[in-house]
């Protein structure tokens, strides 16, 4: 089912989350691991991140460098595939235009089309690991509206070729992301909406926001949607502090803003394992709150450790 469907037809808040996929080298039964402790708080759907490849520079035996593009983790195709096949629950790819060209991204796309994986969550994605700008693949898209631009061609049998004979149409429902503290590159929330508003224009039918830790943060964010007439449904992105360092890492990351209470919070605790249950009690207050607000549902980032998250769902779901 499509995941607007679901959003439009489920009478209470769904519970929805994100996984990372593996590291090289490693098996797919780390993803079953972190969605097993989940399945009894019945996911409408599970979405699967994407990650540019990475260039790194080895020093060779003469002394020049040679450069390398190497993918620490692998794609999505295989993974949202088995993901569907064994629990039978609706998953959410990533698409991304960092790292492809346009023809490589309509394989990517026809690849789940055959595979009957028709929901994605379609990002730009971010720079590569050490530059200061986003640079698109040649040949490829520089912005998320130009990549749901040609998902919604393919939706109307137009394919790059344009020399196909009754080229069939694909049937992608398309999600993308908010930021309501607004994206670190956009010069104002002003601007961030105005651009969010193209993608919603160009076909997006829902939007799921970054992580935020203040409930008001999120209210003001779709305040501002609704005034400009974005009005497709607006999911919260919810993330559980769950080390020490997060007081660093997650602003200096996702460039987002901590509350002082939250902060107070943290530096309370000895272990990351206090601070872990300080993370759940807070995200679940967050999440009591913002269901009773009447959010269409909730989307949890998990970091593939699921742990905490169960404990959350079993408190609201």
């Amino acid at each position: 089912m499509k995941v607007i469907d679901t959003i439009k037809k489920s009478k209470s808040a769904l519970f929805t989350f994100e996984l990372l996929p593996p590291l090289k080298g490693h098996t797919i039964q780390e993803i079953y691991d972190t969605i097993d402790p989940l399945i009894e708080f019945n996911p409408a759907y599970i979405n699967i991140t994407y990650h540019q490849q990475e260039v790194i520079y080895k020093t060779r035996t003469d002394g020049f460098l040679e450069k390398r593009v190497i993918r620490k983790r692998p794609g999505t195709v295989a993974i949202a595939a088995a993901i569907q096949n064994k629990y039978k629950i609706t998953v959410v790819p990533h698409m991304i235009c960092g790292g492809f060209t346009k023809e490589e991204t309509e394989d990517a796309l026809i690849d789940f089309h055959f595979l009957g994986i028709n929901n994605l969550l379609v990002l730009r994605g971010d720079p590569l690991k050490g530059a200061r700008l986003f640079i698109a693949e040649k040949g490829g898209h520089s912005h998320s509206s130009e990549l749901i631009e040609q998902i919604m061609n393919l939706n109307k049998g137009k394919y790059l070729n344009e020399d196909l004979i009754d080229a069939m149409p694909t049937d992608f429902s398309v999600g993308v992301a908010g930021y309501p503290e607004k994206h670190v590159e956009a010069p104002n929330i002003d601007m961030d909406l105005e651009y969010l508003k193209l993608k919603v224009d160009k076909g997006a039918e829902y939007i799921v926001t970054q992580m935020f830790f203040e409930n008001q943060t999120f209210y003001r964010f779709v305040d501002k949607c609704r005034k400009i007439e974005i009005n497709v449904p607006i999911i919260p992105g919810i993330k559980p502090v769950s080390t020490l360092n997060d007081i660093a890492l997650l602003p200096q990351t996702f460039h987002i803003d901590l509350p002082n209470d939250l902060i107070r919070e943290i530096k309370k605790c000895k272990t990351n394992k206090d601070v872990r249950q300080v993370g759940v009690e807070w995200a679940t207050n967050q999440s009591k709150e913002l269901i009773k607000s009447g959010v269409p549902g909730i989307h949890y980032y998990t970091l593939d450790q699921s742990d905490n998250i169960k404990k959350i769902a079993q408190a609201i779901f």
